[in-house]
């Protein structure tokens, strides 16, 4: 009997299996940018103003890639915690170091989004809650997945019938636990 009070108690925390796969943050480094001469001079940019006005570079570790505008906006994608955001952003401020740009600021980071994945622990009948959950969008012929927007929670979700999730949207990592509370709340409210 003890064994299957451990294996009920275990339960709950196989639903709680998310984690943070991308963060997607701005700042603006409050200083003219000159793209040309970053690109001419750092090897790890690419810049083709014809198509698109603004210089990416590429960080190696922490594995990220930024956005830089010659406005000094930056946006930067691809951390998976703030403390890589940020060892993203001192690199990119080192990097303009190289070519006698001096960024004396400390640059307020904004996050825009944050995308998590993981699971909900159990099988998902997605035709059932095509039908009985509000905002969602299931097309099986297109998408695997059904597209479930969470209002309450700022969020949108991806649900898979294996049980596997992806949530966008959110501004923090409470914000993701929290609309992940709120998803399994609404799937136990669907039986």
């Amino acid at each position: 009997m003890a064994d299957k009070n451990q294996v009920a108690k275990k339960a709950p925390e196989k639903e709680r299996d998310i984690t943070v796969v991308n963060i997607v943050v701005s700042t603006s480094l409050e200083h003219d940018i000159p793209l040309e001469k970053m690109a001419a001079t750092l090897s790890n940019t690419e810049y083709n103003p014809e198509q698109f006005p603004g210089l990416v570079i590429r960080i190696r570790e922490p594995k990220t890639s930024a956005l830089i505008f010659s406005s000094g906006k930056v946006v930067c994608t691809g951390a998976r915690s703030m403390q890589k955001v940020e060892e993203s952003i001192a690199k990119i401020i080192k990097s303009l170091e190289k070519i006698g740009i001096k960024i004396t600021i400390k640059p307020i980071i904004k996050i825009q989004n944050i995308v998590a994945s993981g699971s909900v622990g159990r099988d998902l009948n997605l035709n059932v809650l095509a039908m009985k959950l509000e905002n969602t969008e299931y097309e099986p012929e297109q998408f695997p997945g059904l597209v479930y927007k969470l209002a309450a929670a700022k969020a949108t979700f991806l649900l898979f019938s294996n049980g596997k999730i992806v949530c966008t949207g959110t501004k923090s990592e409470d914000g993701v636990h929290n609309a992940l509370d709120m998803l399994i709340a609404n799937l136990d409210k669907v039986k």
